[in-house]
């Protein structure tokens, strides 16, 4: 007979709920390093935002798709998609280096939708390659 940990409903239980802690705590983590609000400036409808904490959310998440997949232990699947979000937030940071002619974080603020859309589609594409390197 199985133990209480082995069933695959608990399994399932813990996967999810690992995922969903540590994708609130990268939240917070990029709302640390963004000049603006991230729920605020959504709250008052700004776009740019929404698209680019969107792609940050899609991205993080299939992070950890990746990790769950391909590692066995959840201290596996955390430690990896911790190596896969650090990876995700230096992309964006090399994001607002390779881009001196405008600061991100001030037109994502302004609701510069086109930033806020490339953001959002950066976070999602890296997140893909992240994942695949992760396994």
């Amino acid at each position: 007979m199985k133990t209480f940990w082995e069933n695959e409903i608990v399994k399932i239980a813990a996967n999810f709920s690992v995922a969903v802690l540590c994708m609130v705590i990268f939240l917070a983590v990029f709302e640390l390093v963004t000049k603006y609000k991230n729920w605020e400036e959504i709250r008052k409808g700004n776009v740019a935002v929404a698209m680019a904490t969107g792609g940050k959310i899609l991205g993080i998440t299939n992070i950890f798709r990746y990790a769950l997949r391909h590692h066995d232990s959840l201290l596996a699947t955390i430690g990896w998609g911790v190596y896969g979000f650090l990876l995700l937030l230096i992309a964006y940071f090399i994001y607002e280096f390779l881009t001196p002619k405008f600061n991100i974080d001030e037109e994502i603020a302004k609701d510069n939708r086109a930033v806020g859309l490339i953001s959002m589609v950066i976070s999602i594409g890296l997140s893909f390659v992240i994942g695949e390197g992760i396994h």
